[in-house]
């Protein structure tokens, strides 16, 4: 079927976008990791109930009890297209009700925002997604291909009950995609007056969460003692805490500095990212840790009485490095930890980085302009992790495509599992706008 341009069409595909948003906030999908959660069961089903409304069919899979990640195929015009994956996630990470100006879980929306955890990590998403698919099967406009429609569990721990899980016993719901949008990219970042630099997502760091365990003789807290676990653990955690990785640029990275001088009008220097970071605002934590690996201690355990030195000592250190220095990252490691302390992998997985080109590329850019004609793109090296690297092991070119137009003055990223996390509501109307341009496209 073929219809007018999105601008002219008689349906609205952010017409519920807000309301959905609020909706799958209320649903407490807390993930404490370590395999204890609240459950996406509820979430699931709430997207099924969505989708079937307007006639798509969802199969939910459980890896546990209440672990449900949802599958589900929107026909598109040419049935012999490869489909185009497009997932989110469900699950949350904690939030303390008492930090918060809030209820977490409230889905309230006021000052012109959707208020709670998971505004901005996921549910932002899943809900613009939702919207557009309602919008366009109710007008009977598909997409130019299929459409496969995944939202996992357990992404925020790392997938071991949601994508990891899908591809190992369910390979089959995603195989037959080349290519997939999920998070985290596509937001704006105000560089000067109105131009937008909107951030396509085209590589992950890795990811190495590890236990370090250090043992030592046990004894009366009073005596002398020269292998003293706790000692001997607290040495090695402050020399990975302290160790300046050195700068490392990846060709994403490269690409991302090319743009960056263009739309600056100024070189940068590669070797003195201090001015380049100033200029980045906010999003300058996110990218000052996309240019080097970083392994940073994030618990400590020991002991069991003031007056015991205990016989062993434990530390977690949440471990990160960039595409190709992998090899590097864990020599490093291993100097830092000396021989007193070793070290055990809690969970891992791999870094990932594609090229910033190609025609999903172009679609990507053409409807951001469509929608925001001050708008650039550049490519996103990504610090954190997402269900990408999981579907990459398929062979799925992954981006990270949420598109969202932001208020030069909000600290997106400080919303990513921080306190008070919101989305503005215009945000999520214009990202739902760019999805239903991207779909008619891709």
């Amino acid at each position: 079927m073929t219809f007018s341009s999105p601008g002219d069409q008689s349906y609205s595909p952010d017409a519920e976008v807000v309301e959905l948003c609020s909706e799958l906030i209320r649903f407490d999908t807390t993930n404490y990791g370590n395999g204890k959660s609240n459950g996406e069961r509820d979430a699931a089903e709430y997207v099924a109930a969505k989708l079937g409304e307007v006639g798509i069919d969802s199969t939910i899979y459980e890896s546990e009890p209440g672990r449900a990640s949802l599958v589900a195929t929107w026909e598109g015009e040419d049935p012999e297209a490869e489909p185009l994956l497009v997932h989110g996630h469900l699950d949350v990470v904690p939030a303390d009700p008492k930090d918060w100006k809030v209820d977490p879980f409230a889905g309230e929306i006021f000052d012109g925002c959707v208020w709670g955890r998971g505004a901005v990590d996921m549910k932002d998403f899943d809900a613009m997604v939702i919207s557009v698919v309602r919008a366009r099967q109710r007008a009977g406009v598909k997409p130019r291909r299929p459409v496969r429609l995944v939202f996992t569990a357990d992404e925020e721990a790392g997938g071991l009950y949601g994508a990891q899980w899908l591809i190992k016993n369910h390979p089959e719901t995603v195989s037959d995609c080349t290519e997939g949008i999920g998070e985290v990219g596509g937001f704006s970042v105000t560089m000067k007056d109105d131009l937008r630099l909107y951030l396509i997502e085209t590589a992950e760091k890795g990811m190495n969460w590890m236990r370090l365990k250090a043992r030592g003789t046990a004894g009366h807290g009073s005596m002398v003692n020269n292998d003293n676990a706790v000692t001997n653990l607290v040495e090695a955690v402050t020399r990975i805490g302290n160790h300046e990785w050195p700068l490392r640029l990846t060709p994403t990275v490269k690409e991302f500095l090319k743009t960056l001088e263009d739309v600056l009008g100024t070189e940068l220097d590669p070797e003195d990212m201090t001015e380049t970071l100033a200029k980045l605002g906010s999003f300058s934590r996110m990218f000052g840790a996309t240019i080097r690996n970083t392994a940073n201690p994030t618990m400590l355990s020991a002991g069991y009485k003031v007056n015991v030195i205990p016989g062993d000592a434990e530390a977690h250190v949440d471990g990160r490095f960039l595409p190709g220095y992998e090899d590097e990252f864990f020599a490093t490691i291993d100097e830092l930890l000396g021989d007193k302390v070793q070290r055990e992998t809690v969970i891992e997985d791999i870094a990932l980085e594609t090229s910033y080109d190609g025609r999903l590329v172009e679609i990507m850019k053409s409807v951001l302009k469509a929608e925001d004609p001050q708008s650039r793109t550049a490519p996103l090296l990504m610090s954190g992790g997402t269900d990408a690297k999981s579907w990459s092991r398929l062979g799925v070119r992954c981006f990270g495509f949420v598109p969202l137009q932001l208020p030069p003055d909000l600290d997106f990223m400080g919303m990513f599992h921080g306190i008070d996390e919101r989305v503005p509501t215009a945000s999520l109307e214009f990202g739902s706008r760019v999805l239903d341009r991207f779909f008619s496209e891709a």
